[in-house]
């Protein structure tokens, strides 16, 4: 698939289109989302992700096509279990709900540039070192089960352990951790910061000698607001977990063009499926064994392919199959469907048994 630099440019002026009548039409002014507003917005991105694999598929094939949706659905998928660390970090530096929106945007933005770095530099050297798929593929299964394995502790605890990944602590699961990020505390060494949000400002005004008075210095310096931290905070977060869900991609297709589109657009929806599902994230119980499932089926799948692009067509007795996209696609919906309904159905009548059984709290 050759891509002209036209239409790369093409494509980054639409996401960026989309960007900033999100933030300078819609967030303009800084507003607390409301479930209907969030409901919309998801569904939107959602129909322009499904028109954009359409238009793949009539443009450059089908395969290409179905290569971009399912790359798009694992990669907003594997996003679903990230928002728990982004509740962490909402509630460590105590957010207000009209400027959650506001962080979320940027922290995308952020992401989607270094995202971008990282994509490119994946595509070298997977075009360069056929045995990455190799590297990739052992990755992913390793993910997959410490994922599976982490199932039974619950949603909320595999919340605290990823917190924990990025330098975010709770206590028993609940977001209230003294102990900040070591990007965030690097950042307050090098640079004055305030304890107070100025509105969305990333930036204030302090006097030179610590006091928030500056007005009455003599004389003053910049300082960063909780804003700016946050938004590092988050930004740095995804891009963490950026580490296993670029190498999922990757293991669907090969070509740098959907791999970004595919995270581009995942990255989109991201903000308000935040504010949408964010009270439902308990009940999703199942959702780290169906991601672990996912991610171990990409795995084997980018094994198996480096396998027959070395010529080996079968291990002993066994031939080893060619895995189509319009099956792995299959395979990737239908396990995220069967784990969303058995956390909405099973998992929410054996919450009241966990709780009886624990007895009551002293």
């Amino acid at each position: 698939m050759s891509v002209s630099l036209w239409v790369w440019g093409a494509t980054l002026i639409g996401l960026l289109a989309v960007l900033a009548l999100d933030l300078f039409v819609i967030g303009r002014k800084p507003h607390a989302v409301s479930l209907r507003e969030a409901g919309t917005w998801v569904a939107l991105m959602a129909a322009l992700a499904v028109s954009f694999g359409i238009g793949l598929s009539h443009l450059a094939g089908p395969t290409y096509g179905g290569q971009f949706l399912a790359g798009w659905i694992t990669e907003y998928s594997l996003s679903v279990d990230n928002l728990f660390v982004f509740v962490i970090i909402m509630a460590r530096f105590k957010v207000p709900r009209e400027f959650q929106h506001r962080v979320l945007l940027i922290g995308v933005l952020v992401a989607l540039g270094l995202r971008g770095v990282f994509i490119g530099l994946g595509s070298a050297i997977v075009s360069t070192f056929d045995w990455v798929f190799y590297v990739f593929g052992a990755f992913l299964i390793y993910t997959a089960v410490k994922l599976a394995a982490g199932h039974e502790s619950g949603p909320a605890q595999e919340g605290a352990a990823k917190g924990a990944a990025v330098g975010t602590s709770t206590d028993a699961g609940k977001p209230a951790a003294p102990r900040e990020s070591r990007l965030v505390r690097l950042v307050r060494r090098f640079y004055p910061t305030v304890e107070d949000y100025h509105g969305t400002a990333l930036t204030t005004r302090i006097a030179a000698d610590g006091r928030k008075n500056a007005a009455a210095a003599t004389r003053s310096r910049r300082a960063l607001t909780p804003m700016a931290l946050v938004i590092l905070a988050i930004g740095a977060t995804d891009v963490l977990f950026a580490l296993d869900s670029i190498p999922a991609v990757f293991g669907l297709t090969q070509q740098p063009y959907i791999v970004f589109t595919a995270n581009a657009f995942a990255l989109l929806g991201l903000r308000q499926l935040y504010f949408l599902i964010g009270g439902l994230l308990d009940r999703l119980v199942y959702l780290s064994t169906g991601l672990s499932v996912v991610l171990g089926f990409i795995g084997l799948k980018m094994i198996v392919e480096a396998l027959h692009g070395s010529g080996i067509e079968h291990l002993g007795p066994i031939a080893l199959p060619t895995v189509s996209i319009p099956f792995s696609l299959g395979v990737i919906v239908f396990t995220l469907a069967v784990t969303t309904v058995l956390s909405l159905t099973v998992g929410r009548r054996r919450a009241p048994e966990a709780a009886s059984a624990t007895g009551p709290e002293r």
